[in-house]
């Protein structure tokens, strides 16, 4: 980790999970975005978050130009997003055939090894993207990681607010409380919790975080059991004060995206459980035919920045409402229902408290933000109506790589949001379900 922006995309602390979205993204369709896009200009239609369209119009400028080494690592990134990784390998390979030293196209190609497991392949474009420690440390990862044993687990809250914890056992050892949290990538968890597994570190950094001064530590853990679902070979973080002592005591870790996308994952809030199944197209099949009759309807699912998931929402304000990519963030601390973009709340011109300003951390950073009350809110059939939300009048709409995603953003949805509903997120056809109530 070459700098602090890198250790907020993967603590556990709380801080972190406070207002991941100002990393996780959703295009704000209109204005210049708009207008371009309809001329058929490939990254008009990449920053409005037309995926599918910007892909077909980077293929042609290919064609006319198989040395472009933009649209080539945009091709790539476009297949990405949606885990269709023989395009992705494809096109970035392209990409690094122009320029092998290509920072972002290292990044990319990178992540889409790890998102197979492959992570040997991956070693040598993180370090060539940077990343050293990502290089170190999935340079250890030996045998077959993310071995999964068992196939259901269901997992009570034991908590739902602040954080949602469920309970998981670490290496052989007595049931610890974690949170769950997808604006993370990786499982982590407290330096005593990885002292008393008896972990050792492969790689090891140190950071500042916040105002003070912190040890990131990575290794490889043996065993992982979350109720009747038991991972073998996964990596892990964890972190400390310089005298050793943990960060945060909230809660004994964290599971991460990483940790969800080898699973066929149900959030159920409704329902205070994290249901976890082996992915197979037979479990896939049964929980699409479980959504249908809950009267979900598929929506897409994009994966960006090695965990930020993505799917199509709006916001509406006084002004009327936009239809857009946004983020979608499960677990983690936080009592908003959603977070909005600047530029999107003063557009639809949403309503907000600029009296009663909040102090509170943003990728490691302090940031303040200011309570908003968006007419509606929605995802699929979900939705929520004049519900409590934050906005920062500072979060620019597109924020580009190394930073961010690179396409324009409109807000993320929340904790709070997901309450009276069950979510399933299959990263094999990339689709999120919604249905209000328990899960059957």
């Amino acid at each position: 980790m070459a700098d602090d922006r890198q250790w907020g995309r993967r603590s556990l602390l709380r801080g972190a999970a406070v207002l991941t979205g100002a990393a996780a993204a959703a295009p704000l369709l209109g204005g210049a975005a708009t207008a371009l896009a309809g001329s058929g200009d490939a990254d008009a239609l990449f920053k409005a978050g037309k995926f599918g369209e910007a892909g077909r119009a980077y293929e042609e400028i290919l064609k006319k130009d198989p040395k472009n080494l933009h649209a080539a690592r945009q091709r790539g990134y476009v297949a990405l997003l949606a885990n269709r990784f023989a395009d992705a390998e494809k096109y970035l390979r392209m990409a690094l055939a122009l320029a092998p030293d290509d920072k972002e196209a290292n990044y990319f190609l990178a992540d889409c090894y790890i998102r197979q497991d492959k992570f040997g392949l991956s070693e040598p474009h993180w370090k060539a993207a940077g990343e050293d420690s990502y290089a170190k440390w999935f340079a250890a990862v030996h045998g077959e990681a993310y071995q999964v044993h068992g196939d259901i687990a269901r997992l009570p809250f034991q908590q739902m607010d602040p954080i949602p914890l469920v309970e998981a056992s670490v290496n052989g050892g007595p049931p610890k409380r974690f949170m769950f949290y997808t604006g993370a990538p990786n499982l982590s968890m407290r330096a005593s919790v990885a002292k008393e597994a008896g972990l050792s570190p492969v790689a090891s950094q140190k950071t500042e975080y916040g105002n003070g001064v912190i040890w990131a530590y990575w290794g490889i853990l043996d065993s992982f059991k979350l109720g009747g679902i038991e991972l073998r070979n996964i990596p892990v973080s964890w972190s400390s004060t310089e005298s050793g002592e943990d960060i945060d005591t909230d809660s004994d870790g964290l599971i991460g995206t990483w940790v969800f996308y080898h699973l066929l994952t149900t959030f159920d809030y409704a329902g205070r459980q994290l249901i976890l199944r082996r992915r197979t197209p037979e479990t896939a099949r049964k929980a699409r035919a479980a959504a249908t009759r809950a009267g979900a309807e598929p929506l897409p699912l994009w994966l960006a920045r090695e965990h930020y998931l993505h799917s199509t929402g709006s916001f509406a304000g006084v002004a009327g409402s936009r239809t857009g990519v946004v983020g979608v963030n499960f677990g983690g601390v936080s009592e908003i229902a959603a977070g909005v973009r600047g530029d999107t709340a003063k557009q639809l011109r949403i309503r907000t408290d600029y009296d009663r300003q909040i102090g509170t951390f943003a990728q490691s950073h302090p940031a303040v933000v200011y309570p908003c009350y968006p007419k509606e809110i929605r995802l699929g059939n979900a939705a929520a109506k004049d519900v409590y939300c934050y906005t920062n009048p500072n979060q620019p709409v597109n924020v580009p790589w190394p930073y961010g995603t690179g396409f324009d953003t409109m807000g993320w949805f929340s904790h709070c949001f997901w309450k009276p509903y069950n979510i399933t997120v299959d990263f094999t056809d990339m689709n999120l379900y919604i249905a209000r109530g328990e899960a059957t």
